[in-house]
């Protein structure tokens, strides 16, 4: 557990501290002084960017959480059959990272905006009414972005809560006389608002640390992860970085704890006397046609932005010239093939640690009472809401000097993502364990085995689908990761997400498209790997011995 607080909060509390020193040292104390949070204050450009992340990141989670709950609600009153290919679809940006997002549609916007001056100049003619005849990037496309990565995860957080619903609440409503409409506000909102709250919890916190779209999309319009960005790489000034970085973490965890130690509380539970039969939340036409719309649009939107990638990456030039030709991935794989391969090998070891680690760090928390276990176990997982800019400046702050001169390695690629994405691998595992029965462990122990055997072969077995979680996570989280690195590669050590940051700034979109491409083949290969392995490794060594009948006896 020492690793832990050393890895994962040392480096945070380092980043708060010496935010408040007086001095310009990163390392020696001067004094306690506001200095540079009033100096940062007074700064025109910095407050503007925090008003652009406040504004999109708000307009995002509340047009995010209403979507997301009406396709929710729609997903819900369809049939399996229909259902699960939607939800497939529209689970796509969840097991995608922010930069594919970004890169989709940065492609879409462009094609689009090389056309719109020839239509509206046409358009024009008519004498209707003019329309601008050039458009760029900006607020409108980031908060376009935000939305679209977002609403998957509000769609994930209600799902549970409208399955959980007595579905013949709304039929005792309507028997009353309540409308659909009435019974929708009366009875299915105050049902699903914890999950509701929650999702939109979710996409502010979402929305507060992304820095791939801003990057990729947001044109004139910087956020607060892009500033510090600048601030750190620009002149490199660590002082007015880690003022931001708070700026930026504040919110987000407050976020967290709100969704952790307040929404979970307010669980609304259906008890019913005796079974009752199953039928659709929905059943009126005018009602649920339009929600069957609604989310065919919302999957077919998803379809359109990860379509364009996979095309993007066979066209000669992107926007000018769509023939098609396999030479973007010549020249992807020419530039970046040595980041690719950091990239798969940095993020395979840091998945294989971070997902062992969760797992005994679950055992530990569900199966082991101790003094502090509460704090640990909420203290593993809070890394979830810390952005990754201020993870990765904190980690320059600690270990920029001896004895933990790690900057510029690997390892220390290794350690961020280990421990940044282990918080999933954790809760999986908790789960998991809090299901299991302790009289198995003890059964194996008064056979004579000990807790370490026990653990591994009684265990872990058990834990195979939460690990394989954890495990498959941790690695597409690494291989996708940009806030979090963008401040800790080096020459030695690029990774694929900064190569594709860095062709996004020479404007070489093609390359880009084949390197998100590669990547998200890459993980479906390695996903299917870690099945094949962690199924192989975790099964049953020996099969149960069968007694034998009377007459094998006899002979």
């Amino acid at each position: 557990m020492a690793l832990v607080f050393v890895f994962l909060y040392a480096p945070i509390v380092l980043l708060i501290v010496f935010s408040f020193n007086s001095g310009n040292s990163n390392m020696v104390w001067k004094g306690f002084s506001l200095h540079w949070y009033t100096k940062l204050f007074r700064n025109r450009i910095i407050m503007q960017s925090v008003y652009t992340t406040l504004l999109v990141s708000l307009l995002a989670t509340i047009i995010a959480t209403v979507a997301g709950t009406f396709a929710a609600i729609g997903f819900y009153a369809m049939r399996r059959r229909v259902r699960n290919p939607l939800m497939t679809v529209n689970n796509i940006p969840m097991m995608n990272a922010d930069i594919v997002t970004g890169v989709s549609m940065c492609l879409l916007f462009v094609a689009f905006f090389s056309g719109w001056g020839s239509f509206a100049s046409w358009f024009n003619t008519l004498g209707l009414f003019r329309l601008p005849t050039h458009l760029t990037m900006g607020f409108g496309t980031l908060l376009i972005a935000h939305i679209t990565f977002n609403i998957p995860y509000v769609i994930l957080s209600v799902g549970p809560k409208l399955r959980q619903m007595d579905r013949n609440l709304v039929d005792a409503a309507m028997d009353l006389g309540c409308t659909w409409m009435q019974a929708f506000w009366k009875v299915i909102i105050p049902e699903i608002k914890p999950g509701i709250i929650s999702g939109a919890l979710l996409v502010f916190i979402q929305s507060l640390e992304d820095f791939s779209n801003p990057a990729t999309i947001g044109g004139d319009y910087t956020t607060l992860s892009i500033e510090v960005y600048n601030i750190i790489t620009g002149s490199y000034d660590m002082r007015k970085g880690s003022v931001l970085a708070l700026l930026l973490l504040l919110p987000a965890v407050i976020a967290y704890l709100l969704n952790k130690y307040w929404v979970n509380k307010k669980s609304f539970v259906t008890v019913t006397g005796k079974p009752t039969q199953a039928r659709k939340l929905i059943e009126e036409p005018h009602i649920k046609w339009p929600l069957f719309a609604f989310c065919l649009i919302v999957s077919a939107i998803i379809i359109l932005f990860y379509g364009t990638v996979i095309f993007a990456s066979f066209v000669r030039t992107w926007g000018v010239d769509f023939s098609l030709t396999l030479d973007q991935y010549r020249k992807a794989l020419q530039y970046g093939w040595d980041s690719l391969k950091n990239s798969m090998t940095l993020g395979l070891i840091s998945a294989v640690i971070g997902g062992l680690l969760g797992m005994v760090i679950a055992y530990i928390t569900a199966k082991r009472n101790y003094y502090g276990k509460r704090f640990i176990e909420d203290a593993s997982v809070l890394m979830f809401a810390v952005p990754g800019t201020v993870l990765g400046i904190s980690y320059i702050l600690g270990f920029n000097s001896k004895p933990l001169a790690l900057t510029g390695t690997g390892l220390i690629l290794v350690i961020v993502f280990t421990f940044r994405n282990m918080p999933v691998a954790i809760e999986s595992g908790t789960t998991t364990l809090l299901q299991i029965d302790n009289s198995i462990e003890e059964a194996s122990t008064i056979l004579g085995a000990d807790t370490g055997y026990s653990f591994r072969r009684i265990t872990l077995p058990m834990l195979k689908n939460a690990f394989f979680s954890g495990i498959v996570y941790s690695f597409t989280k690494a291989i996708t990761a940009v806030s979090a690195v963008i401040f800790l590669v080096s020459p030695r050590w690029k990774l694929v997400t900064s190569n594709i940051y860095s062709l996004f700034d020479l404007a070489k979109y093609g390359q880009a498209a084949a390197f998100v491409t590669m990547m998200v083949g890459i993980l479906l290969v390695f996903i299917g790997l870690f099945n094949t392995v962690i199924n192989f490794l975790l099964a049953p060594r020996s099969k149960v011995p069968q007694a034998k009948s009377k007459t094998e006896e006899s002979k």
